[in-house]
């Protein structure tokens, strides 16, 4: 069964899961209105059902608002841009892999829509049936590309393990106004303005069902908590405060840095400054092996080296120091294809730092 999704992220506020495709082999496309329906609860057989593979390309988005949203379980998975990039695809996108495989183009690209907005056109419908109607073929080509070079375990492990991530509830982050570039530059009188800013722009996208970088971009925000502006006109002085912005929202903004401003010092932000873990110096020495080995590996492989050995998982082997195959596949996320097929390297690799 292939499946793709739409939502409105671009356009609304919270994001809304708008629109869910469906396809078999046989042809047949539906296209279900999550917008019309109170409970998707019926698809879960779909999904969850002994022996359906559902095929998906780039899926992690779509996984993450199915599972989220509705609890869906999926019995079995294939990713076809998984599956391209162990095959050391070039361009990764689905229009590219269908006409490189099938000979297929797709219509124009409509990602940039409202996919809330009803009625859909006929080009929107027809997009959206595009998007799986061919991807089981695909899934077909690529698997038999990957037999031929002995990947396709490697394949359906890691979309085994794609189908089995849990996807937790979004934990609301009290401090997620200091992730923004360059926050932490700001004294601690400004990251008070920035948070009140931040807390802001949350209140009035989900007022206006608008997304929060059309609101205020991020950088606005960190701009504003640097100037800490006391009225229209300093507020007009700040890139990003334009004449539409400070006449809908201006007055509101005034408040929230002044509000920042007023704050008793004993209420300011205090974020945890944690230095980084000191690194032992042996394990060091073998993370650096190990990336030496990536280097040297990753184009006689035709891989990626983010795929064939990513950053994470050069630090947690490196931790764990393996003396053998057995233990390297027992290593957190190696997967059985990397202890199989690289693990006498990577075993040499770690022995010589």
């Amino acid at each position: 069964m292939a499946l793709d999704t739409e939502g409105d992220s671009l356009h609304h506020y919270p994001e809304r899961l708008s629109l869910v495709q469906l396809a078999v082999p046989a042809g047949e496309v539906w296209l279900v209105d999550p917008l019309a329906l109170d409970d998707l609860s019926a698809l879960a057989p779909v999904f969850a059902g002994p022996g359906i593979t559902t095929v998906l390309h780039a899926g992690d988005n779509d996984l993450v608002q199915l599972k989220r949203r509705h609890g869906f379980r999926f019995e079995s998975l294939f990713d076809t841009y998984v599956a391209a990039r162990f095959l050391g695809e070039p361009a990764l996108g689905l229009d590219v892999l269908l006409e490189r495989y099938l000979g297929v183009q797709l219509p124009p690209s409509r990602q940039r829509d409202d996919w809330s907005a009803r009625p859909l056109s006929g080009a929107q419908l027809h997009y959206a049936a595009s998007d799986v109607y061919h991807l089981v073929a695909l899934k077909n080509r690529l698997s038999d590309e990957l037999r031929s070079v002995g990947r396709l375990a490697w394949v359906e492990e890691e979309c085994t393990a794609l189908a089995a991530q849990p996807v937790p509830e979004r934990a609301v982050d009290p401090n997620a106004f200091a992730a923004l570039r360059g926050a932490r530059d700001l004294s601690l009188r400004g990251l008070a303005v920035l948070r009140e800013l931040h807390d802001l722009r949350e209140q009035l996208a989900r007022a206006a069902d608008r997304p929060p970088f059309k609101i205020l971009q991020a950088e606005t925000l960190v701009r504003l908590a640097q100037a800490v502006p006391a009225d229209r006109d300093a507020l007009g002085r700040v890139p990003g405060c334009t004449a539409r912005v400070i006449a809908r929202w201006g007055d509101a903004i005034l408040d929230a840095v002044a509000r920042g401003k007023a704050l008793p010092e004993e209420e300011f932000p205090r974020l945890d400054r944690r230095p980084r873990p000191r690194v032992a110096a042996i394990v060091q020495r073998r993370i650096e092996a190990l990336r030496r080995w990536r280097t040297e590996a990753a184009p006689r492989f035709g891989l990626e080296p983010g795929l064939l050995l990513p950053n994470r998982l050069i630090g947690v082997i490196a931790g764990a120091s393996p003396g053998d195959p057995g233990e390297l596949a027992s290593v957190d996320g190696v997967r059985r294809w990397r202890a199989h097929t690289f693990g006498a390297e990577l075993l040499a690799a770690l022995a010589l730092a």
